[in-house]
Formats: C-alpha cells, sequence, structure tokens
C-alpha cells in the first residue's frame, strides 16, 4: 500500500519529467497576497505570475503547498473530527502552467498520472466540466475515452473558478472517484451528491479569462493552468478508505493520542481523537512558520486551534500535557517532506506545553468555580444559566464543555438562562457604544433593530401599502406617541417608502388612518436594514402599534424610477463608447434630475457627448422591459451582472436588466445589481438630455441629465431662447450661426478702429503728437482719458515712448467715477526714475495704494478718478524731486 509520503513523492516526480520546476512549499503566512491570513490554496504563491506582476526563470512547477483553513473567510474548524474529510491543515499537490501549455497537456497529465502512475481503476472515475466547455468536454472523451454519461456537465460557480472579483479566472474540470455503492451518494450534479460515494479528487482550473471589475470577461493573451489535488483525499482513495482519518499518516497521529492521553478509541469518543490529531498538524506547522499563540489576529487563530485541541485532550480523561507529547510522531511523519518541522520541532514542543499549561489551570479555575456553585442547588436541579456564563465570558468555557462535565452528574444546564444572560451582555455593551454628533443617535436604530428586526420594503410592486408603527424617534429618543406639529422619525414593520441608498432619493408621500394624517418629507435607511420615515404630524395623534395607510407620492417616485433607469442605460452606453475603463464613481438620482460621475481622465468631446446621448435615446425608444431577479452574489456575478465598486452586497442579491443587446454576446443591454427602483420599460424614461459635463477631481468626470418631462421642458426653453436670440438678429434659427459669426467679425473690426482712436486721443489726435512738457530736463506727457478701457492703456503708452524717445508717459483712464493709472518710463531714464515707484505716487492720490509691475511700466487702480490731475500733479513733483 503507497503511503502519503510516497503518494507526494510520486506526483512531484512524475511532473518534474515532464518539465515542471519542483517548487517547495510556500510558508502558512503569505508574503504576496495581504488579504489572506493563511494560504489555503495551492495557487496562492504563484498568484503574482499568473498575473504578470511577477515572472520567473520557469513555465512550469509543480509543489506540495501547506494550507490552513480556519480563519476568515475559509474557515473549516468548527466542522474537523465529526466529518471524513475537514481538516484545518491540509497539502494541495498541484501542476502549474504559466502561459505554457493549455487544457489538452493539463488533461493527458492528470489521465496518465492517476491511472498508470497511482493504477487508479478508470471505470470508477467520473469527471465533471463547466457546462460550456465544450472543448475540455471534447478532449477527456479523447484523452481518457470516458463516456458521455460520466463527464458530467455542471452549469454552477463549482466549475468557474476566479481568483477574486477581478483577476484571471476560468472553467474548471474535477475528477471524482467513486468508493462503490455501499456507500450513500450519488454522482455530482445528481440530488444525492452530497453522499460519499463519489469524492473529488483533482482540480483542474482552465485559467483563460480575466474578470474585470465591470463584470465582464475578456481572453487572456496567455491561457494557463492550476490544478490542486488534496493530498489526504488521493491518499484515502489509494489506501481503500473513504474516510481520510484512516490514512497511514493520520492513524500513527491517532495512535500517539491514544497512547498519550490514555483513551482508547471508541465511536464516543473517536471524534477528540480526531481532532487532536488534525489540530496537531495545524498548530505545528503555523509555528513553524513564525505564528505564535496571542490574543488577536493569527495568533489568535492559532490559540483557539491549539485550544479545542486541548479541550478535546481533556474530554477524553487525559491527566498530564499531550500536546507537545505528540510532536515527535508529527516530525516523524512529515519531517522529511517539511524539514522546518525538525528545525522547529524544540519551539513547537515548548509552545505548547505552555499553552497547555495555562489552559488546564484556567480550566481548573473554572472547574472550582463549578463546583462551589453546584454546592448551593439542589442534586436535581439545573445549573442556572447565569453561572455556565460566567464560565464561559470569566475563563472562556465553552457551554458544550460545561454540559458534558455535567452529564456525568446526570445534570443540565439552563441554556435559556445562559442565553438571557449572554443578551443582558450585548445589552450592556450596546449601552456604552459611544458615538458623537449624528453617530451619537445611532445607537437608537441598533437597538430598534435588534428589538424589532428589520423593515419588509414592499415598494418595488407598489406604492400603497399598510404598516403598523413598531417604533417613534422623537428628538433622538423613543417616544410612544406624537401629537399635531411634532416632527418625529416613524418606523413601521413594512413599507412602500424607498429608504435613501445606492444615489437614490429617499420617497416622500403621506401616512394616514381615521383622523390621522402624516406628510413623509424623507425616507432614509439606517443602520442598513430600517427604513425611517421623516414625518410632521399634520393632524391626530399617532401612537407606536397603531396601523397605517402608507402612500407615496406616485410622480415623485415616477420621476426617480425614471432618472434611476436612465444611469444604468447611460453607464453601459458611456462603457461602449469611451471604453471599459469607464465605472461608476458616483450618483445622485433625484425626481428633477440626475448626476452620474465616471472614471475618464478628459472631457467628453461635444461629438462624444451628442453620440452617448443619441444612443441612450434610441435604447429607450426600444421600449424593451426592465427584468429584476433575486440571486445568489456569485451567480449574479456568473450571469455577468455588474457589481459596483464600493458598495455593499448580501448573499441575495436584486439583478437589474434592461435593453436589447444589438450584438446578441448577452440578452441584455445593461445587467447590474442594484436595490433601487425601476421602470416597468425604458420607453416609460421617454426622453433622456445631457445638460451639463464637468470634472469633479483627477480622473473624474460629472454628467447631468435629465428625463422626461424635464427633458421636455428643458430643450422647449432652449428652442425659446433660439427662436428668441434668431428674432432679434432678424434672421431665422437656421441662419443664426452665420450671422452670429458675421456680427463678431463686425464687432472685431469696430473695436480695432475704435482702439486705434483712442490711441489718436491719448496722442493729442493730430501730428505733432501730445502735450510734452519737460521737468527737471525729463520729457514728460501725462494725460486723463474718459471712457478708455484699462486694457488700452499698455499700447497707448508704448506709443507715446516711442514718439519721445525719451522720457516719460503718464495715463489715466477714468470710468464709473473709478480711475486706473499706467506709467511708461524709456529705458534710458529707468536709472533715474522707477515706473513702479511713480505709480504707487499715483494710486495714492487717487485714494488707492499699491501698485506693481517693472521699472519701465507698472500700473496701479484708485476709487477716486475725479482726483485724476491731482494725480498727475502728484507724478510731475515727484519727477521733480528725483
Amino acid at each position: 500500500m503507497a503511503g502519503a509520503n510516497d503518494i507526494r513523492k510520486t506526483f512531484l516526480d512524475f511532473f518534474a519529467s515532464k518539465g515542471h520546476e519542483r517548487v517547495p512549499s510556500a510558508p502558512l503566512v503569505p508574503i504576496n497576497d495581504p488579504t489572506l491570513m493563511f494560504i489555503n490554496a495551492g495557487m496562492v504563491p504563484f498568484k503574482n505570475l499568473f498575473t504578470g506582476a511577477e515572472t520567473r526563470d520557469y513555465v512550469r512547477a509543480t509543489s506540495s503547498q501547506k494550507c490552513v483553513r480556519a480563519g476568515g473567510k475559509h474557515n473549516d474548524l468548527d466542522n474537523v473530527g465529526y466529518t471524513a474529510r475537514h481538516h484545518t491543515f491540509f497539502e494541495m499537490l498541484g501542476n502549474f502552467s504559466f502561459g505554457d501549455y493549455f487544457k489538452d497537456d493539463a488533461i493527458q497529465f492528470a489521465w496518465n498520472l492517476i491511472t498508470k502512475e497511482y493504477g487508479l481503476n478508470r471505470d470508477k472515475l467520473t469527471v465533471t466540466v463547466f457546462h460550456e466547455d465544450d472543448e475540455a468536454f471534447d478532449l477527456w472523451k479523447k484523452i481518457a475515452g470516458l463516456p458521455d454519461e460520466r463527464i458530467i456537465r455542471i452549469a454552477t460557480a463549482d466549475n468557474f473558478w476566479s481568483m477574486g472579483d477581478t483577476g484571471p479566472c476560468g472553467p474548471c474540470s474535477e475528477i471524482f472517484y467513486d468508493h462503490g455503492d455501499h456507500i450513500w451518494g450519488g454522482p455530482p450534479g445528481s440530488p444525492d451528491e452530497d453522499g460519499d460515494r463519489f469524492v473529488e479528487i483533482w482540480n483542474l482550473v482552465f485559467m483563460q479569462f480575466e474578470q474585470l471589475a465591470s463584470g465582464e470577461r475578456i481572453d487572456l493573451p496567455k491561457p494557463s493552468i492550476d490544478t490542486g489535488m488534496g493530498l489526504e483525499r488521493i491518499a484515502a482513495v489509494m489506501q481503500g478508505t473513504h474516510d481520510n482519518y484512516e490514512i497511514d499518516t493520520f492513524r500513527r497521529l491517532i495512535e500517539a493520542s491514544i497512547e498519550a492521553t490514555g483513551a482508547r478509541e471508541t465511536e464516543e469518543n473517536k471524534a477528540s481523537h480526531r481532532v487532536i490529531a488534525d489540530h496537531l498538524r495545524a498548530c505545528s506547522f503555523l509555528i513553524a512558520d513564525g505564528v505564535l499563540p496571542s490574543n488577536e489576529g493569527r495568533g489568535y487563530v492559532l490559540r483557539r486551534i491549539m485550544r479545542r485541541a486541548m479541550r478535546h485532550a481533556h474530554l477524553l480523561g487525559a491527566k498530564d500535557l499531550v500536546m507537545h507529547q505528540l510532536a515527535p510522531t508529527l516530525v516523524s511523519e512529515m519531517g522529511q517532506a517539511f524539514p522546518e518541522l525538525g528545525r522547529a520541532q524544540k519551539l513547537i514542543e515548548e509552545t505548547m506545553k505552555l499553552e497547555e499549561a495555562r489552559f488546564r489551570q484556567m480550566l481548573d479555575k473554572g472547574l472550582r468555580l463549578l463546583e462551589d456553585e453546584l454546592e448551593k442547588i439542589a442534586d436535581d436541579k439545573e445549573l442556572p444559566g447565569e453561572v455556565a456564563f460566567k464560565l464561559y465570558d470569566t475563563y472562556g468555557f465553552p457551554l458544550d464543555l460545561t454540559q458534558d462535565h455535567l452529564r456525568g452528574q446526570n445534570r443540565g444546564v439552563d441554556v435559556d438562562g445562559f442565553k438571557v444572560a449572554m443578551e443582558e451582555q450585548r445589552a450592556k455593551a450596546r449601552a456604552a457604544w459611544a458615538g458623537s454628533g449624528d453617530a451619537a443617535t445611532e445607537k437608537v436604530w441598533f437597538n430598534i433593530q435588534d428589538e424589532e428586526g428589520a423593515t419588509e420594503f414592499v415598494g418595488y410592486t407598489t406604492q400603497v401599502a399598510e404598516g403598523q408603527v413598531v417604533a417613534l424617534v422623537k428628538d433622538g429618543e423613543r417616544v410612544e406617541r406624537a401629537e399635531t406639529g411634532d416632527d418625529v422619525m416613524v418606523v413601521t414593520n413594512q413599507t412602500p417608502f424607498y429608504g435613501e441608498s445606492g444615489g437614490q432619493m429617499g420617497d416622500t408621500g403621506t401616512m394616514e388612518a381615521a383622523g390621522v394624517k402624516l406628510k413623509i418629507t424623507d425616507t432614509a435607511k439606517m443602520v442598513g436594514a430600517l427604513h425611517v420615515h421623516k414625518a410632521q404630524v399634520k393632524e391626530g395623534l399617532v401612537k407606536v402599534g397603531d396601523a397605517l395607510d402608507m402612500i407615496v407620492d406616485t410622480d415623485r417616485r415616477n420621476r426617480l424610477r425614471a432618472n434611476h433607469s436612465a444611469t444604468h442605460v447611460l453607464h453601459e452606453v458611456l462603457r461602449r463608447e469611451l471604453g471599459e475603463h469607464v465605472t461608476q464613481k458616483g450618483s445622485l438620482v433625484a425626481p428633477d434630475r440626475l448626476r452620474f460621475d465616471i472614471s475618464h481622465p478628459k472631457a467628453l468631446t461635444e461629438d462624444e457627448l451628442a453620440a452617448v446621448e443619441r444612443e441612450v435615446n434610441r435604447i429607450v425608444r426600444d421600449n424593451a422591459a426592465v427584468e429584476t431577479r433575486l440571486l445568489s452574489y456569485d451567480d449574479a456575478i456568473d450571469a455577468g451582472a455588474m457589481a459596483l465598486f464600493g458598495e455593499k452586497y448580501g448573499d441575495e442579491v436584486r439583478v437589474v436588466s434592461m435593453g436589447d443587446n444589438p450584438d446578441k454576446s448577452k440578452p441584455h443591454y445593461s445587467v447590474e445589481l442594484c436595490g433601487g427602483t425601476h421602470v416597468e420599460r425604458l420607453g416609460d424614461i421617454a426622453l433622456f438630455t445631457i445638460v451639463g459635463e464637468s470634472a469633479v477631481s483627477a480622473g473624474v468626470r460629472r454628467i447631468e441629465a435629465l428625463t422626461g418631462a424635464a427633458a421636455l421642458d428643458h430643450l422647449l426653453g432652449q428652442q425659446k431662447l433660439l427662436k428668441e436670440a434668431a428674432s432679434q438678429l432678424k434672421t431665422n434659427p437656421v441662419e443664426l450661426p452665420e450671422r452670429i459669426a458675421a456680427l463678431q467679425g463686425e464687432r472685431k473690426t469696430l473695436e480695432k478702429e475704435l482702439t486705434e482712436a483712442r490711441k489718436k486721443a491719448a496722442l493729442g489726435g493730430n501730428s505733432s503728437g501730445p502735450a510734452v512738457k519737460e521737468i527737471a530736463g525729463i520729457k514728460f506727457i501725462g494725460q486723463v482719458l474718459d471712457g478708455v478701457p484699462p486694457r488700452d492703456l499698455r499700447g497707448m503708452a508704448d506709443d507715446a515712448k516711442k514718439s519721445m524717445g525719451s522720457g516719460i508717459v503718464c495715463l489715466i483712464a477714468t470710468n464709473d467715477g473709478k480711475a486706473a493709472i499706467l506709467i511708461g518710463v524709456t529705458d534710458d531714464l529707468t536709472s533715474k526714475a522707477s515706473a513702479v515707484d511713480l505709480v504707487r505716487v499715483g494710486a495714492e492720490a487717487l485714494g488707492g495704494k499699491g501698485g506693481g509691475g517693472r521699472p519701465d511700466m507698472a500700473q496701479a487702480g484708485g476709487p477716486d478718478g475725479a482726483r485724476a490731475t491731482d494725480a498727475i500733479s502728484a507724478i510731475e513733483a515727484a519727477i521733480a524731486a528725483s
């Protein structure tokens, strides 16, 4: 019989002979994926090779990778010991191709290994393929000669693997071994597939696509192979058992556990010995890879595994510390393949010994407390629930450990009392919750949700419903009633009012009963599940427990629905027009408008905006029905739905599909996950028009648009303005652009002529030029120019300087009582007089301050244009004094 070590060696030797690099197992703590607590699959160390972020000097690899699944998303801890194939630690045998070979070689290698090298009976083998993967189906027929009924098409995510929400992915092909009809169960895909007869032994992943953030998949330029075969599972098959815990490695560890605990293996304690054997492996390998027990993170997971094993040693009646005694057996079994176990053996033994000693101390204290409490109650009475909870809360005693200890005394535990004590502690924790500002009031909503549960939203199918008031909140505090004139927050058991989320604004409307009327001004979602109605009590008295007729503002809801559906169509149109890099970065769905932010590096051109608007309206005119389905999240993504980055989704999601897809690559134009409300048919949007495009931040653009009546009103308004403008210019709208261009040309000509006229005025209006005087031997021109734009002063000053050859010019333009002053100094005089100094003198005379420029040209302003001549006099005096 081949042992587990032989099976591992045969696997690695086989693939090494096929040109694969034999790669040692990576440590259990990931070095290339911070999202994982532990390595949980054989491909994790090669993740960067599959994504292209890293290259190595080989394109084929094989390994036996250490894996742990005991924390986070991948957590098998609670099942370990009670099933035939769950483990916290396991080995994953794998062969990998990084853009080298693909399906045909992978299937050929797999079939040759298991039927020739391992010698498995081919009549016992069944394979599955992804239901769309005809290529894999045909290859299995050709290479393995399997009949059609033993190549099973699976149409679920079980046969489609992905690295994550984005990145490489592809169809799978799983190989199953039939243990025989003496074991219950059916083949994969059958109603009895969960039985133990057919066991998956190998999964071949054909990595041929890339999952984009948009939800779409594209072909990878270099398809790759990732396979995973659990060593424990294939060893069970080759050793003639369907139970992983019966293979040679586990049997030796279980035998060591029997010897160390002194408890022979019986049906009652079988699970405890299996837990000890499994957890011994996980703890030892984690310690060897640098993880030590602690109260947080990976260390906490290690401590939890260790104490679970130690608790089972206690259940077996072990008098001495057990776990450290088993380490030598593990090193003997697995140390040759994993030499780190031998190097860390002393550390493993010391760590386990110390941790188990601490656990025993905790156990002893807890048991003394338990015995003290038992003396206080009659022999035939249950242990009070609050005592069991104290054991749990203070000493970490699980309830089942307390129950097991008392079972020998024919006593029970008040489980209901335990639950009450647990809830009391949670209530205290909620009461101690602290926040600030608006956040401080959120504990009110936590309490309401805990007591009443989530609000049932019925507004997808109706806008009128009856609801019972389960809570009223006024000024941040719960109240039992609200009267006319009160502003109050109302929570009902069900509601047709949509609570603001996903960019869609909350509904408004009314709540009514006999003699009671509430105006609903907004609806919000609190703590994710409560629909909270912001209400004004217009008439009567409303109390907790009252039934109310709830009526949504239908016209407003319809406009919200149209705008929300338009954002879905707009999103897909933008992706098709601009590129798949476009993703939603934010949105506002209001009754009168919509706003949609997207990732895009530059402004959209007028042609692009026109193309987007035209395409959205084409889809709207097609008037396709909007379809909504409830699916699991994974099924929704597999169906092509687009999930929006940053949004949180539950296990069950609403998939909204709309529009007919012209290229028929998928049945619908747009498919997104969305909890909002939508039109029944796209024609209900009626009309779509873009009214704005702008930048939000680097790489993010904002599109603002209108639909329906608002869009029509906007376009009619634009048309009216167009007609009015054409009428003012005595032309028609068609000829308006040409007329405007002609007027712009005439204006430029007139402005040029006016500028020349102003220059002549500044120069005196005649050939002899402006009046020039001498001040301290320096030529000087000073002029006040009424109604001349300040922007014209610089050109006039340049002309004046040229006409003088050498000198200083001061020009003051007065407009609406204010003044602008400019000083020009020819280059030969800047060493004697600075334009900056002189303009500040003039500005002060005009009631201003400051001014700036260069020594040859400076400009300033002043609020008192009536003092322009005084300013010129002040400048003349400054020149004379220089």
